[in-house]
C-alpha cells in the first residue's frame, strides 16, 4: 500500500475534492467554488493529490482540468481486501456463536 495515497486522502479538504472528482473532471476554479475555498488553497491541495498520484491534470489553454486516476484506488481496494476478509471471518464466527447461544440446552436424562 502506498502511504502517499493514504496521507493525501487523510486531509478532509482533499477527501472532499476526491468526492467531487468522482462525479466528473473539474478545473481548479470549479473545485474551489464548490468547496468555498480560495483558488490558491485548492491548487495547493490538488498539487499534493497530484504528487501522490491520486489525480492527473490536463492543461487546456490556461485552464487545468483535474481527474481521478483509477490505479491508486484499485491498489487501496486490494489492500483493504485483506481486512474485509478478516472482518467477514470474525462476523462468521460471531454468527456461529450466537446460533449456539440460541439453541436450547440439551435435556438431561
Amino acid at each position: 500500500m502506498d502511504h502517499a495515497t493514504l496521507s493525501a486522502l487523510a486531509e478532509p479538504t482533499r477527501l472532499q475534492m476526491v468526492e467531487l472528482l468522482v462525479k466528473q473532471p473539474l478545473t481548479v476554479g470549479e473545485i474551489a467554488a464548490q468547496l468555498q475555498i480560495r483558488q490558491p488553497q485548492a491548487s495547493k491541495h490538488l498539487r499534493i493529490l497530484s504528487e501522490a498520484g491520486v489525480v492527473e491534470v490536463q492543461a487546456v489553454a490556461n485552464r487545468r482540468i483535474y481527474r481521478l486516476r483509477a490505479e491508486p484506488f484499485q491498489e487501496l481496494d486490494r489492500w483493504l481486501t485483506t481486512y474485509r476478509q478478516l472482518w467477514e471471518d470474525r462476523f462468521d464466527q460471531l454468527e456461529l456463536y450466537l446460533r449456539r447461544l440460541q439453541q436450547p440446552p440439551p435435556e438431561s436424562t
